[in-house]
Parts: structure tokens; sequence; C-alpha cells
């Protein structure tokens, strides 16, 4: 396939009204995409509930998109161009909505997670071919539009999928949270099949390509995947599942590289990420991942744990996460131009960091109202990383290496999603232990001050008709709910300090790289 197939329009070339069509049609595909990720988040106890299924079972309702799409999402650009984008787009949105209807009407926890794991690899082609489209049909002066509004996908997507859930749970059950798919699924067909040109299908391609390649790539992320999803819920090292899951994970990614590395006709060149801005882009890709998705993971949890928020009152927490970015995002794109796109993401990263050592300071009377002014200065701070980091991963890439870059990207931020996920949802337990047993030290019997504290408590339940040595028993637990929930709250404290800790330090590798503008072509980009 030559390279005029992927070259972008020149500068000045007006877009037409079907291109921008196209792009935003895939743009609402990849939002819908990243946000079924979370969508299930607020509304899991419900459908555990209808499922018949414990916590520790319905993890797998998650972990199964996830681990779907994080497999299918470096094999989309390969897979387009053998099937020709506008035909495989179009399919794999029809089987999307057809498995998202079939979660919808899950008869059991094994068909829900089937179910599931197939809407993931539909789902998961949207993410990288949004991004891919918008290098591919948009000309060099509008790029940085079209990567500002792919920015906003991988950022509100996964602060507005509790928000959605919950709001759609609370008012016509958990199916509908999976029936909703079909509005932006529609749009997106058609404007998929209205904005693209018809292409031949290269079947020969499959012929081509380098099998056991994907197959190590499947098997090794899939694995790894699996491994930090369900790590902390097995504990560990201790379960024979994670360890024949990092297994797994090690010889498939080892056997991907070796293979990609020495081979011709790899689905994805990985020959990528010896291109220092790229490499660069890559980093902060993952670590931005585990701050979008880990703080979408324990923020919700502290609320409804500590606070005792219901999903729908979550969900207008979070909600100032993503709605000042909409206002943002605009001027952030139009500034990417003018200015050094390294001084835009260091401050991107240190607003983010911020906003999560804002939070670092919680007590068991912290709720809502408390929080939303480190959630506005997170949402100043998002749309200054995303739009800068999608053109730090394009800048001076081949066009014939787009796909790749685009595949390589994504599942990089998705991937440090599920490590960010995986290391808070252990560090909670951890540091929850700690605390609770160093709390517990302090907590005497024979402390004044503890005595009098349950002799308050005991006649408390003593005035509510309990006999004595009731009033006294529940004056224990009672205590002890108090110890166990401020542990919790200060693992919740330690858990965003790590996260701030790593979004600071990823200042510092911004500026190994070589200056960036955004929607400035590399002699390389634009031959």
């Amino acid at each position: 396939m030559g390279n005029e197939n992927y070259l972008p329009p020149p500068p000045d070339q007006k877009v037409s009204g079907r291109t921008w069509i196209a792009v935003l049609a895939s743009l609402l595909g990849a939002f819908m995409a990243v946000l079924d990720i979370a969508i299930t988040n607020s509304s899991l106890r419900d459908i555990l509930g209808a499922l018949s299924a414990t916590q520790e079972e319905g993890s797998w309702i998650s972990s199964a998109y996830l681990v779907a799409e994080i497999v299918v999402i470096p094999l989309a650009g390969f897979l387009a161009m053998v099937f020709s984008t506008r035909r495989y787009l179009v399919i794999n949105v029809a089987l999307f909505l057809l498995f998202s209807t079939l979660c919808g009407m899950a008869w059991s926890l094994e068909s829900m997670i089937a179910f599931r794991a197939a809407q993931g690899f539909t789902g998961g082609v949207m993410i990288p071919m949004a991004m891919t489209l918008v290098t591919r049909k948009l000309p060099l002066n509008k790029r940085p539009i079209g990567l500002a509004l792919f920015g906003m996908t991988a950022t509100l997507a996964p602060t507005l999928g509790p928000t959605v859930g919950g709001y759609l749970t609370e008012l016509y059950g958990w199916p509908s949270i999976f029936y909703i798919n079909w509005v932006p699924g529609v749009l997106l067909m058609l404007g998929v099949s209205y904005g693209l040109d018809k292409e031949p299908m290269q079947l020969k391609l499959l012929r081509e390509v380098d099998w056991w390649g994907v197959a190590f790539m499947a098997i090794g992320l899939g694995s790894l995947t699996a491994m930090l999803e369900e790590g902390n819920a097995k504990d560990w090292f201790q379960s024979p599942f994670i360890i024949t899951a990092a297994v797994l994970a090690i010889g498939g990614i080892y056997g991907w590289a070796w293979r990609g590395l020495t081979r011709k006709n790899t689905f994805i060149d990985l020959h990528i990420l010896g291109r220092p801005s790229f490499l660069i882009a890559g980093i902060i890709a993952f670590t931005t991942g585990m701050g979008l998705y880990g703080s979408a993971f324990i923020l919700p949890l502290y609320l409804g744990q500590i606070a005792s928020y219901t999903p729908m009152q979550i969900g207008l927490v979070i909600m100032w996460m993503g709605l000042p970015q909409l206002f943002i995002m605009p001027f952030a794109a139009k500034l990417s131009t003018k200015l050094d796109n390294r001084v835009m993401m260091s401050l991107g990263l240190a607003l983010f960091a911020l906003s999560c050592f804002m939070n670092t300071h919680m007590s068991a009377d912290t709720a809502g109202p408390e929080l939303l002014a480190a959630q506005i200065v997170r949402a100043l701070g998002q749309p200054l990383i995303m739009i800068t980091l999608t053109n730090f991963a394009v800048n001076g890439i081949p066009p014939n290496l787009l796909p790749s870059a685009s595949g390589m990207f994504n599942m990089m931020r998705n991937l440090g999603g599920s490590v960010g996920i995986a290391t808070l949802a252990t560090l909670l337990t951890n540091r929850e232990h700690l605390h609770s047993a160093r709390v517990g030290e302090s907590v005497s019997l024979y402390d004044p001050a503890t005595q009098a504290r349950l002799d308050t408590l005991a006649q408390n339940f003593a005035s509510k008709g309990f006999d004595l040595a009731t009033a006294q028993d529940m004056a224990m637990k009672a205590l002890d709910n108090v110890v166990r929930r401020d542990s919790f709250v200060m693992a919740y404290n330690d858990a965003f300090l790590i996260l701030g800790i790593a979004l600071l330090a990823c200042v510092a590798i911004v500026w190994m790289s070589k200056k960036v503008m955004g929607g400035a072509a590399s002699a390389e980009a634009a031959h």
C-alpha cells in the first residue's frame, strides 16, 4: 500500500463537510468506547444483585471489557488496512451495538462477562481509528482542532462514565447503561458511511502478516491486564491464577517484541518506540492513564464508602472534573499551535498533580463540596496534557506509521489505567491495614480518653432501650468502626499522594524531548 493513501491533505486544502462528519463521528465512537470502561462502576451493585454474583466475581464485568479492548487496540490499524477503514468501522460498530444489547439482557454472570469481552473487542477499535482519521483526513493546520477533540474523549469519558451510569441506573435500571449506546452508535455508522469513501479490501495482507506475533501480543497483553485487574482481589502471587497470568504475560510480551523487531510484515511497527518524542509521549500517556483512571476509580470509591453518597450524588461531584474542560479545550487547542508544547504539558501535569495533592488532607467529614476545588484544578490541567500529548505522539511520524503510532499510544494509556487501578487497589488495602494497626495501638482501654468515649457511646445506646452488656458491646463495635473509617481515609490520602508524585515526576521527562508545536509539520511527516 503506497504512502499516498496515508498522506494528510495539503495544509491549504479546505476540509469538506463530508470529512468533518466522518472525523466527528469517529470521535463520538472513541468517546463511547472509553465511556463504557467506567460506566458499569457506579451500577455494579445493581448488576451483581440481578445476576446473583459476589463483588469479587463482579470485578470481571469491568476487567473482561478492558482486557479485550487492550488486545484489539494495537490490531485496529492493520485490520482497517485489510478491510478498509469505512467497512471495518461500520461492521465493528454494528457488532458493538449487538453485544451492548446482549449485556443488557444478560441472564448470568458468565453470559455478562462473555458479552462484555465481545463488547470490548469491538469497541476498542473505535479509539485508535478516531486518532488515525484525525491525523490522516485533516490538513496539518486543522489537526490541532481534531486532536483537541480526541483529547477530550480521553479525559471526559472516564470522568463522565460513573455520572452517566449512576444517573441512568437510578432512573431506568441498570440495563439502560448498555442500551444508551444505540444513540451514538447509529450516528457513528451514518457519519462514517457518508463521510468516508469506499476502498477495496486487501485480504492478501492476512496471508502475509506475522500471526505468531499477533498471538504473542494477545496472550501477553491479555494476561498482563487480567493479572493487574484481579491481583488485589486474589492476593497477588499467593494465587495460582496470578502466577500463571504473570508467566504468560512475560512470555507473550517478550515473544511479541522479539518477532516485532526481527520480522517484516508485522501488524504494528515496534520500531516506532525508537523515536524519542514518541517514546516520551508513550511514557507520559501511561502515567496520565494511571492518573485518569486511577483517580476516577478512587474518588467514587471514597465518596461511596466514607461519605455514603448514592451513585447519583457521586456523579454530580465527578461532573466537575469534566464540565470545565469543555470550555478550556478550544483555547488550549489554539494555544498549542503558538506555544512550545513542553511548557503546556508541564503546566498541565503540575495542575493535575496539584489537584491530587489537594486531596491528601481529607478527613472522615470531607465530602463533595470540599472536593470541588481540586476537581476544577484537575479540569484545568487535563486538557493541556491530552492535547499536547497527542501532538508529541504524532510529531515527526511518517504517514505510513500513523496507524502503528495510534495503536501503541492508545494501548499505553489504557494499560496505564489498568496498572493505576491495580496499584491503587492494593495500596488502599495495605495502607488501611497499616494505619488501622497504628491507630489501634493508641486506642487503649486503659486510656482515660478512650474509656470516656466508650462510656458516652454505651450510655447513648442504653438510652435507646438496650441492656448494659449489649450497649457496651455496641460501643466497642462503634469505636472499632471509627478506627477503621479513619484508617481508610488515611489510605485514600496516601493514594492521592502517590498519584501526585507520579504525575509531577513526568514534568522532568517532558523536557527530555525536543520542542513540539501543535500542527507543525516535520519534513518527514509532510512527504
